[in-house]
């Protein structure tokens, strides 16, 4: 039986996944010649971080997956609370990303290295848990959760607003941050060159 709020977990993380990498993509080539449209997208990028994942992906799974997951698949359980430590460091992190690409942009490259460091740490940490609550909690969440739990978080996961998602699920509040994403930021995200 196919579940909405595992369906929207799933594609979130795909959202992420590709914001993630497309950093990566934007750091690997650099400001060039451009320099405001590079810190730009990268900025939206980061915010694009910071208010979806962190304000209403993660809260989600920890109100509705993740307490229900840990009391009938103890299994999961250090799983569980890993990914609870992670979720209350990453707003924190993606904080210092910001500060630390702001400190780039305004200070020069004497900063660079200290920005590229932090965003490949990151990156590589956020596929990581990622990875973890799909090979771990959603497994997990599929073989225990009952009909109730499942009817509670497809109507909590149902609200999320993804601003990256196509068709209705997007928020309109959310239209220029996705423009401005598309529209500069490199495949697998967007439009711009690699």
């Amino acid at each position: 039986m196919p579940y909405a709020s595992l369906q929207t977990i799933r594609e979130e993380h795909a959202s992420l996944a590709a914001v993630l990498r497309s950093l990566e993509l934007m750091l690997d080539r650099g400001p060039g010649d451009a320099p405001a449209p590079f810190f730009d997208v990268m900025r939206a990028m980061l915010f694009y971080i910071d208010e979806f994942p962190e304000r209403q992906h993660h809260p989600k799974e920890s109100q509705w997956l993740f307490p229900r997951v840990a009391e009938r698949a103890p299994e999961a359980a250090e799983a569980i609370a890993r990914l609870e430590r992670e979720h209350a460091g990453g707003e924190a992190a993606v904080r210092e990303l910001q500060h630390l690409l702001l400190a780039w942009e305004l200070l020069g490259e004497v900063r660079r290295s200290a920005f590229e460091e932090a965003m490949h740490r990151y990156v590589a940490f956020y596929l990581e848990h990622m990875r973890l609550e799909e090979s771990v909690v959603l497994p997990a969440a599929h073989a225990h959760l009952e009909t109730q739990d499942w009817v509670a978080m497809d109507m909590a996961f149902a609200s999320n607003a993804n601003p990256l998602a196509q068709g209705p699920a997007r928020d309109g509040a959310y239209d220029r941050l996705f423009t401005r994403i598309v529209m500069r930021a490199p495949s697998p995200i967007g439009l711009g060159t690699p």
